[in-house]
């Protein structure tokens, strides 16, 4: 009696231990949140320097709380959406702790006049997240569902509360909807950028100084009006400012970075030593620049055209930082179309509207072809502190032109249906340089000339070579972030006009292909954003913008000829594992017990 007494309170004993242990197991698992991730994307991890920007307490110095307006009964597509902007919350909140707080809240929740006030909160007038309008087949009839996919940041410095919005999915115009069956690349693309959309968010949330960049004017620069898409795209992390030089040896004084974006007069002497300065004094310079000059109306006119060079000089400042723009075009297979309305053939390869190769370095990695029309090949000239790196290539099969090229339409047609511009197409060894970056310390392009108005000046504080190490990067075309541009009268001021981009992304598609269902995705839009990020120091997004994540469709074919057999593993290998569990069980038993 005393033996199943004492081996009973050793059972219980035993079976309440072992649930405290799971209970405690329990416990610090849900305090915990760890995970491997083993897919070849990582598309689980963060990047490194989203790790990196995280880890760093001077980034985010106070906690910075976001309100998720994605929640409530919603198809599984956008419940699976919503669980993976979770996890990604949750990867962000195991690196900076307390910093971050994060809730998700349903919109359609309350009186309806509630949610009517939430919903114009949230909408301010077009300035806050824009609504997303669904409809999807649920119980047999047509459903409709309104959701505002994005996020209210706010963050307080000072007393001062800063707040910010990130939208997550798209928004919907009114009397448009979106079909259920529409929105799997709109969330693989949302997927894509889910963790670029809210670094972004947080920086400009939390960013307490904001470099300066000039874009130079006075020599036939792209014009503000020409370069508002692009500016607006670096506009919240930078403080942009137009800048003349005038003779004046104060005028680049302020500036971090200066941007030379398809110059057409030359400079003088006294610009350019101006511009030298800035470099040696450990300013960024970033030119964008053709040599050489053509007229496109002509050459659709008449079918060909001359080149014409600029002598801008600034390629000879340009040349003393270790690189060298030639007075050539590079010619390449892997073109864009060029469209000739009065020709046989109404497309043809234009192998001088290059889309340029993206290389390994972080500023173009992953990111789409690069159009650049009538492109400058570009060389490296050895320097002994300098570091040179090619940016953006041709593909193999190209050739640069020869020096101040005449342009002729019928160029492409010389080639034929499969054209080779060289013997070995393939040979990596035929890549053209098109755009190319130069860093470290340099000597001064004047060291030895230096210009006497300002030598005999003694406010000049002529510097013979770089102060701090610095960078140059250099492309081969000044084109390539121009923009379109509508304008009209300034009701507020006389002769005053006010400018908006076209319609149409000129940084994403060509709008001219466009329009004639030809749409080829541009990376020009993420390469200028890389390009200015890496030049001012700033690589925290580069490495996001770098990613692909690739969800793959699901064959439908596949399931209807494999969808019974994929269906009966998973309802018999569970039944037959429990049965093969239970028979071993009994055969243990029935030994133990049979002696």
């Amino acid at each position: 009696m005393r033996f199943k007494l004492a081996k009973g309170i050793y059972d219980w004993t035993l079976l309440v231990v072992l649930a405290a242990v799971l209970i405690l197991i329990n416990f610090i698992g849900s305090m915990l949140y760890l995970k491997v991730d083993m897919t070849k994307d990582q598309r689980y991890s963060l990047a490194q320097s989203t790790v990196n920007y995280l880890s760093d307490k001077k980034n985010i110095e106070i906690r910075i709380s976001i309100q998720i307006y994605l929640d409530g009964n919603m198809p599984s597509e956008l419940r699976n959406f919503q669980n993976a902007l979770k996890d990604k919350l949750k990867d962000f909140k195991r690196i900076a702790g307390r910093r971050i707080e994060f809730l998700f809240t349903d919109p359609n929740v309350g009186t309806e006049d509630e949610i009517n006030a939430l919903r114009a909160q949230l909408y301010d007038r077009g300035n806050g997240i824009m609504p997303l309008e669904i409809s999807y087949q649920k119980d047999g009839t047509q459903s409709q569902m309104l959701l505002f996919p994005g996020a209210l940041l706010s963050y307080s410095v000072n007393g001062i509360t800063k707040e910010g919005i990130v939208q997550f999915l798209p928004g919907t115009q009114p009397g448009h909807t979106y079909a259920l069956d529409q929105m799997g690349e709109i969330i693989e693309n949302a997927l894509n950028n889910l963790e670029y959309n809210l670094l972004s968010a947080m920086r400009r949330l939390t960013q307490t100084s904001k470099p300066l960049i000039g874009f130079l004017q006075g020599h036939g620069e792209l014009s503000y009006a020409e370069t508002i898409r692009a500016r607006s795209l670096i506009a919240p992390y930078y403080i942009l400012k137009d800048v003349e030089l005038k003779d004046s040896l104060a005028a680049l004084d302020e500036f971090d970075g200066l941007i030379i974006a398809d110059p057409q007069t030359p400079f003088s002497q006294k610009d350019l030593y101006l511009i030298d300065q800035f470099v040696m004094r450990g300013g960024k310079l970033m030119c964008f620049l053709n040599t050489l000059a053509l007229n496109e109306d002509t050459l659709n006119a008449t079918g060909m055209t001359h080149t014409t060079r600029k002598n801008l000089l600034l390629d000879r400042l340009i040349f003393d930082y270790g690189i060298k723009i030639k007075e050539n075009y590079v010619l390449d297979v892997n073109c864009a179309p060029k469209i000739v309305p009065f020709a046989e053939t109404t497309f043809l390869p234009w192998f001088f509207h290059v889309l340029a190769t993206p290389s390994a370095h972080p500023i173009t990695r992953n990111v789409d072809p690069i159009s650049l029309k009538y492109t400058n090949e570009i060389e490296f000239v050895q320097l002994p502190k300098a570091q040179l790196t090619p940016i953006l290539t041709s593909s193999s099969n190209a050739i640069p032109s020869g020096l101040q090229p005449l342009i002729n339409l019928a160029l492409p047609l010389n080639y034929g249906k499969t054209p080779k511009l060289v013997e070995n197409p393939e040979d990596p060894i035929n890549k053209l340089c098109v755009a190319g970056l130069s860093e470290g310390f340099y000597q001064s392009h004047f060291k030895n000339r230096i210009v006497s108005e300002f030598s005999e000046n003694k406010d000049a504080h002529f510097l013979d070579k770089s102060q701090k190490e610095t960078k140059v990067l250099v492309v081969g075309n000044g084109s390539f972030i121009r923009n379109s541009y509508d304008s009209i009268l300034d009701p507020k001021k006389i002769d005053n006009y006010l400018y908006r981009p076209i319609a149409i992304n000129e940084l994403k598609i060509d709008a001219e292909l466009y329009q004639r269902r030809i749409p080829i995705i541009l990376g020009n839009q993420e390469l200028f954003q890389n390009m200015v990020d890496y030049m001012m120091g700033d690589n925290s997004v580069l490495d996001i913008r770098s990613r692909q994540i690739d969800i793959k469709e699901i064959d439908k074919e596949k399931i209807k000829t494999s969808s019974l057999f994929y269906k009966s593993i998973n309802m018999l290998v569970p039944m037959a594992l429990m049965l093969t569990l239970a028979f071993i069980m009994n055969r243990i038993r029935l030994k133990k017990y049979s002696r």
